[in-house]
């Protein structure tokens, strides 16, 4: 009986690998799985961007792409700075004060225009909640911190955070900047633009090449 039954599994099994001959499936098979695999590889490469974009999202892009241009600064720290500041919410404002993207104070962003470094005719400093001009403001903000600390852009991002004077007393300690800092919330700032700054460059790599 049982070798009654290999016998017919044989013969199926010819019958099988004749019909797939008959019908050029030996061509089309080893396509099939290159195909397959190919799928699988770009599901496995791609999911990651697709699952965090939600949490990383993007927007405004010409306005940072102009302004980071201006000041020479990374454009994916902006868009950091500006998802860890408010969220991408034009209209966020701090009990301190801060206002728009990159939450500015009304009075920094009037140091820029006395400073030289933005044009207060074409941007207006009380105009905080217009996403171009807080984006132009928030990078020239940018520029002057990563100068005043001689190209250093995580002191830039804790003064951003601090306050430059914090920051000046924490830079003259003899010791790493993350072990200087005494604010946590500044501590968990940084970490979290830095964070955000690599997801950025990562998930939407070559966005702002060419504008």
């Amino acid at each position: 009986m049982l070798h009654s039954a290999c016998k017919g599994f044989r013969i199926s099994w010819e019958l099988l690998v004749s019909a797939l001959r008959a019908f050029g499936w030996f061509r089309v098979i080893p396509l099939c799985l290159v195909l397959l695999f190919g799928l699988i590889s770009f599901g496995y490469t791609s999911a990651p961007s697709l699952l965090l974009r939600p949490f990383y999202p993007l927007e405004y892009q010409d306005y940072i792409s102009k302004a980071s241009a201006q000041y020479s600064v990374d454009p994916y720290l902006v868009a950091a700075v500006i998802e860890c500041e408010s969220n991408w919410n034009s209209d966020a404002e701090s009990y301190r004060g801060a206002q728009g993207l990159m939450q500015l104070m009304p009075d920094t962003a009037s140091d820029m225009v006395r400073l030289g470094l933005v044009d207060g005719s074409e941007y207006d400093p009380e105009d905080l909640s217009d996403a171009e001009t807080n984006i132009m403001f928030g990078c020239a903000y940018l520029r002057y911190l990563i100068d005043y600390f001689n190209g250093s852009t995580d002191y830039a991002i804790a003064a951003y955070n601090a306050g430059l004077s914090n920051v000046e007393e924490w830079a003259s300690a003899a010791t790493a900047l993350h072990n200087a800092i005494t604010f946590p919330e500044t501590q968990a700032y940084l970490i979290r633009v830095k964070n955000a700054h690599k997801r950025y460059q990562e998930l939407y790599a070559g966005t702002f090449e060419g504008m």
